[in-house]
């Protein structure tokens, strides 16, 4: 733990060591901009410069470094065939443009590292948490591959603290009947809106999940008693009927949710499945 302390500390020292330099060069650039005069040649150079530290930014150090040396050698060729033909006197003073650009791409790669390496890190995470079926793309939502790990961690909380765990399953009536008068987009925006209108109405410490998404079934895993569950999924109920009836999309259609509640009992209850087949169950009586 205090080796990857230290390593963070570390990091959080370059990149503030990084974004010092960063902007001393950019200061530094400006000032020999002025100082030079060369207007045409400097706004060029700037632009190429600008470009450098995009490919720093998005490609990495070692494509960077071989597109520095291409824009130093093409600096170099264009003062060479000027000093053999003589067709201008050469710009010496514009030579800063060979060293200053290497320099801003190395403080930017210190400077922006971490921050490159934790999107990857994450998009590397999301992909493997797609791929073990544990989280849905469309809805970043749990699906039922982590419902089922998450009750065995509630259920044993229930056991050792006495704290009362519920699930509210969640569907929408006569679902199949509707898809056949939606088209696509306006199924997309049904699975969105409940989505949202789950989430607007949950406190932070409920799980929300999407069981399936072919017949939409959405999971909630709450620490609370029937009786607070149902005062939870009540008011999701109406916060959906509002968001439905302002939606013009959808407006015009007959949609409504169905929600099944049901309590870990661990005297009739022996696996999460248990729980959720409870919650699927009570479903049917949502009228």
């Amino acid at each position: 733990m205090a080796e990857n302390n230290n390593d963070d500390e570390k990091s959080s020292l370059l990149q503030d060591v990084g974004l010092l330099v960063f902007l001393s060069l950019f200061s530094a650039t400006a000032i020999l901009m002025a100082l030079t005069g060369n207007i045409l040649l400097n706004v060029i150079y700037l632009f190429c410069t600008v470009m450098l530290l995009m490919i720093t930014y998005f490609f990495g150090i070692l494509p960077s470094l071989i597109s520095n040396i291409v824009f130093i050698a093409i600096q170099a060729i264009i003062m060479i065939y000027q000093y053999v033909s003589q067709t201008a006197r050469i710009p010496w003073q514009l030579s800063f443009w060979m060293v200053i650009p290497m320099l801003l791409s190395l403080a930017l790669y210190s400077m922006t590292k971490n921050q490159v390496a934790l999107q990857k890190s994450n998009g590397e995470l999301r992909t493997a948490l797609i791929e073990r079926g544990a989280f849905d793309e469309q809805t970043n939502l749990r699906t039922t591959v982590a419902y089922i790990e998450d009750i065995a961690v509630f259920a044993e909380t229930n056991r050792r603290f006495d704290i009362p765990v519920t699930t509210a399953i969640i569907k929408i009536r006569y679902f199949n009947d509707l898809r056949r008068m939606m088209s696509p987009n306006q199924t997309k925006l049904l699975l969105k809106l409940t989505t949202d209108s789950i989430k607007e109405k949950t406190r932070t410490n409920d799980i929300t999940y999407l069981l399936n998404s072919d017949d939409p079934t959405w999971a909630i895993l709450l620490y609370t008693d029937n009786k607070g569950a149902g005062i939870a999924t009540g008011r999701i109920k109406e916060g959906f009927e509002k968001n439905v009836k302002a939606n013009d999309s959808l407006s015009t259609m007959a949609i409504s949710m169905i929600v099944g509640i049901a309590s870990w009992d661990s005297s009739t209850m022996k696996t999460p499945y248990d729980l959720m087949n409870a919650g699927i169950h009570e479903t049917q009586y949502d009228v």
